[in-house]
């Protein structure tokens, strides 16, 4: 484990837990990456700083906040009340000095606050006109949420400010544009800025929402009750205040011959960061991870190596926290690494020993997993594959202890022994129950190290 650290940026530290045994002929190299940042945004309330290597010289952060303004948000009419009062309230969370605005979403963006393509600085007064501004949306229209990450990212853009962040609130499908276009506005906006996306009531789609979410290096989660979403929107802003430095990105060295399989984060969430490699000199590639505060997160890396006699050994990976350089000139800032190994021996009982980490998110991965591909055979009418995939479920659930989603799993099958995994598919599941399973279904425990 190695430790870097310099003014204004919070502490980071790797730890690789692995077992780098691997039988003569093994290839497959596993470990898992935890991550971890100490002295952030979040100790002791410390403001974000104005300055320094994780910030340039402008203020902390930049937030927009895209309210759904379309016309189901009338149904019913407590919804546009519940959605105002949210973002009210995330106003009202926003540090002195954060720069914001307010856009209202339907078939078009549409600035509410402060307008005229600019951000506002939060103080008394803006937070007070922004908020007076929130009791004239009205809704109608259609839904084009495209338009929506559009503007926001034309706003945040010029923002001389280290953390980027959009909150997305969304009540509908996404019917007045075609998928293509939002797939561009996300390709547009990757790696810019951040967002949060809300899901209200049931009328939306899980899978959108998480895909904004997941492009964006965001969470993603359901208010099924729109009287929740203020509470939720405090949660989420006070999140986002705690943030103290962006764009950290994960790098991967291989030596020559060793190949890359994947690299997922798999706490707190689950999300596939493969694909989303960019190269970064020879043999190496950067995965973004987005903002961080004072938190840990873990990472399970998969990497092929060479095939190598008993007795040998070499590095597999090198795993690095990168930083880069605010002005894109200087050169990037390695903020801690780690290393990943692998040894040959004939030593059956240590290559055939599966580390506890990777053994316990090799699972978390797999109940994500079966858990869409459960949901997804139900609706499809596959009683018999969804009965199998959800029994595996609850029984992954059991034996890693996620007691928030086995919890979430029995409201949709009646659980009749969850060691086994065996269960009965509920004659009648109540939508918001499907969909809070479906959207929190790729959240994890952490393995007790």
């Amino acid at each position: 484990m190695a430790n870097f650290s310099k003014s204004n940026v919070p502490q980071f530290s790797v730890e690789v837990y692995q077992n780098a045994y691997l039988p003569e002929g093994g290839r497959e190299v596993n470990a898992i990456v935890t991550v971890t940042s100490t002295g952030g945004g979040t100790t002791g309330g410390i403001p974000l700083a104005g300055s320094g290597p994780a910030h340039g010289a402008g203020p902390g952060a930049a937030v927009v906040l895209m309210v759904d303004c379309s016309g189901s948000m009338d149904y019913p009419p407590t919804k546009m009340r519940n959605a105002r009062d949210a973002t009210a309230a995330a106003i009202d969370t926003l540090r002195e000095g954060t720069l914001f605005a307010v856009v209202a979403g339907t078939h078009v963006a549409r600035e509410v606050y402060p307008g005229d393509g600019r951000l506002a600085v939060a103080d008394a007064h803006t937070k007070a006109l922004a908020k007076d501004a929130l009791r004239r949306l009205s809704a109608g229209g259609g839904t084009a949420i495209g338009t929506w990450l559009r503007l926001a990212d034309r706003l945040l853009g010029p923002a001389d400010a280290g953390i980027r962040h959009g909150v997305l609130l969304t009540d509908g499908r996404n019917e007045h544009e075609s998928p293509e276009d939002l797939r561009a506005a996300l390709e547009s906006c990757a790696g810019r800025f951040t967002c949060d996306a809300r899901g209200v009531g049931t009328d939306w789609e899980v899978k959108e929402v998480t895909g904004i979410a997941s492009a964006l290096l965001g969470t993603a989660d359901i208010v099924a009750d729109p009287s929740g979403l203020a509470d939720d929107f405090t949660r989420m802003m006070e999140n986002v205040m705690g943030k103290e430095v962006a764009d950290v990105a994960l790098r991967l060295w291989t030596p020559v011959g060793v190949e890359i399989r994947f690299v997922k984060q798999v706490a707190p969430s689950v999300a596939d960061l493969t694909g989303r490699r960019t190269e970064a000199g020879p043999r190496a590639g950067d995965y973004p991870t987005g903002s961080w505060g004072d938190e840990s997160r873990d990472y399970h890396v998969c990497v092929r190596v060479p095939e190598a006699g008993i007795g040998q050994e070499m590095l597999a990976a090198r795993v690095s926290l990168i930083l880069p350089d605010p002005s894109g000139a200087g050169t990037p800032q390695t903020l801690s690494q780690g290393l990943v190994r692998a040894v040959w021996t004939d030593d059956m009982a240590a290559s055939t020993s599966i580390n506890p980490q990777v053994a316990h998110y090799t699972g978390q991965a797999e109940l994500a997993q079966v858990i869409q591909q459960g949901l997804e055979a139900r609706k499809s009418g596959d009683f018999d594959g969804a009965t199998a995939k959800l029994g595996r479920a609850v029984q992954l659930a059991s034996t890693s202890g996620n007691q928030d989603t086995a919890r979430l799993l029995s409201k949709v099958v009646d659980v009749v022994d969850a060691a086994t995994g065996t269960v009965r598919l509920k004659a009648k599941v109540a939508e918001a129950d499907e969909m809070t399973l479906e959207t929190r279904s790729t959240k994890t425990v952490r393995v007790k190290k």
